[in-house]
């Protein structure tokens, strides 16, 4: 019989992300997972599956669920060495910070770090996920980090190789980060640049559903090569204006991540450019149940980017289709008329 493990890991949300992360956390910790939907935590707890999200895909047996916030926070309580796992989106972080205020044991306040995972700028405040945080907790809960790198739940879930970057400028975060998650096929690395990875990983939805954009119009391969590269200046751009670091750009959580959602099938950012390439209109697409971090985060971005004056060609494009209703080839157009300049 194996010894449980003395770190434990609760995830808040039942989503896709939320349990391909509980799933690879049951290596290394006793993970709990709370959901919402009392029928999801049920159904974890006896059928090792999520109905709702990956259900083909079984979960360990050592993995536990509750719908209970109250028994979820219970389960740090006494525990030598805890992790959260905030896997809600960004338009669900103010809640989550709310949780864990509400039902977080004051003896564990001081000491278990936060990790986030969503992408994206609050679409209301156009904040990146770390200032809502810092909004909502302050002092009161001071390790603080984010999870990101090119990565779709489904592959995660099953066991496929992964490399991700945990940030945070607390060791403390990063190294519980390592020790829950950094096992088998999926590969832990470690940064102190919150705001780069944060604005990597929000950036790259936007740029994304230009590429399926121009995949939807058929305008072959040079033309996605270009947006991303170009998507990857921009994003640089912003990033570096509200203060990240070059190098973040130029690994996992800005050029990897880049590639992967701007490629991949499995990316629901891409598959939304690609709807609107072939002449789909966004309520449509929505309606069918797709929905995708750059819908949302794309003005947002777009507001911040304005009063930064910072140039985002690719960002104004997406927005314009999105919201404007200028049609994708005109959008495109307006793209390629723009004056030559100095890469």
């Amino acid at each position: 019989m194996s010894t449980p493990s003395p770190l434990r890991v609760l995830v808040l949300g039942a989503g896709s992300w939320g349990t391909a992360l509980a799933h690879a956390a049951c290596t290394n910790a006793s993970v709990m997972v709370w959901a919402r939907d009392p029928q999801t935590a049920q159904h974890i707890n006896e059928q090792h599956r999520n109905p709702r999200y990956l259900q083909d895909i079984p979960l360990p047996a050592t993995l536990a669920a509750t719908d209970q916030p109250e028994q979820a926070f219970a389960f740090l309580q006494d525990a030598a060495s805890s992790l959260i796992i905030l896997g809600t989106p960004v338009a669900a972080i103010g809640q989550a910070c709310d949780l864990l205020l509400r039902y977080l044991p004051p003896a564990n306040l001081q000491t278990t770090p936060i990790l986030w995972t969503c992408k994206g700028f609050e679409q209301e405040s156009a904040r990146l996920p770390h200032e809502v945080v810092q909004d909502r907790l302050a002092k009161i809960i001071p390790y603080t980090g984010v999870l990101s790198g090119p990565s779709f739940a489904r592959e995660v879930a099953q066991g496929l190789p992964v490399a991700l970057t945990v940030a945070s400028s607390h060791e403390c975060v990063t190294s519980r980060a390592t020790a829950a998650l950094h096992a088998g096929n999926t590969r832990i690395y470690r940064s102190r640049d919150v705001v780069g990875v944060e604005v990597g990983g929000a950036m790259k939805n936007v740029i994304a559903i230009a590429c399926g954009i121009a995949d939807g119009l058929a305008l072959g391969m040079n033309a996605r090569a270009a947006l991303i590269t170009r998507g990857l200046a921009e994003m640089s751009r912003f990033g570096l204006a509200l203060g990240g670091e070059p190098t973040t750009f130029s690994g996992l959580t800005g050029l990897g991540d880049l590639v992967l959602t701007a490629t991949g099938d499995l990316s629901r950012n891409r598959q939304v450019g690609v709807a609107l390439g072939q002449g789909q209109d966004l309520a449509s697409i929505l309606s069918s149940g797709m929905t995708a971090e750059g819908v949302r985060c794309a003005q947002a971005a777009l507001t911040r980017a304005r009063g930064l004056k910072i140039d985002m060609p690719i960002t104004e494009a997406v927005c314009a289709v999105l919201f404007d209703g200028v049609p994708p080839l005109d959008a495109v157009s307006r793209l390629l008329s723009r004056e030559s300049r100095s890469e």
